[in-house]
C-alpha cells in the first residue's frame, strides 16, 4: 500500500485551485483551473493534496450530494520557518486564524482556512533546528 493523497472534496473549484497555488505555492500538477480535478505539491516530499468537484463525487457516492457542513478535514504542511511562511502567504491574500504559536514543546503551528473551509495547519518541527 503507498499512501497517494488527500483529496478534498469542494463546491468552489476556482477559489480553492487559487488558494492551493497562489496562496499556498503549491505546484498544480495539470493546471486544470477549472477541475474537475487537480493535485498539487509541495516544492520536496512525494505526498499531495488534491482538490475534486464535490458535485463529481455524488455522481458515485450520492449522499455527498447534500450541503457540507463544520470543518471536514485539516491538512498538515511542514515548513522551515514558520514566521516567514505567514508573512509570505498573508501578502497574497491568506488570513490566519491561529497563530503562529507553539503547540506542545515539539513544534510551532499556523491555522487558516481554505475557500471551501477546510482548516490547513502550517507546522515548524522544532526538533529539527538542531
Amino acid at each position: 500500500m503507498e499512501f497517494v493523497q488527500v483529496r478534498l472534496l469542494v463546491t468552489d473549484f476556482a477559489a480553492c485551485y487559487r488558494f492551493y497555488a497562489e496562496v499556498l505555492g503549491l505546484k498544480p500538477q495539470s493546471g486544470a483551473e477549472r477541475g474537475p480535478y487537480e493535485k498539487f505539491s509541495p516544492a520536496t516530499g512525494s505526498a499531495g493534496i488534491a482538490i475534486q468537484d464535490r458535485a463529481m463525487m455524488a455522481q458515485v457516492l450520492g449522499e455527498l450530494s447534500g450541503t457540507a457542513n463544520g470543518h471536514r478535514s485539516l491538512v498538515a504542511l511542514r515548513v522551515d520557518d514558520l514566521d516567514a511562511m505567514c508573512a509570505r502567504i498573508t501578502a497574497r491574500g491568506a488570513t490566519l486564524i491561529h497563530g503562529p504559536a507553539p503547540m506542545a514543546d515539539r513544534m510551532r503551528v499556523a491555522h487558516l482556512k481554505d475557500p471551501e473551509g477546510n482548516l490547513v495547519e502550517l507546522q515548524e518541527w522544532l526538533l529539527l533546528r538542531g
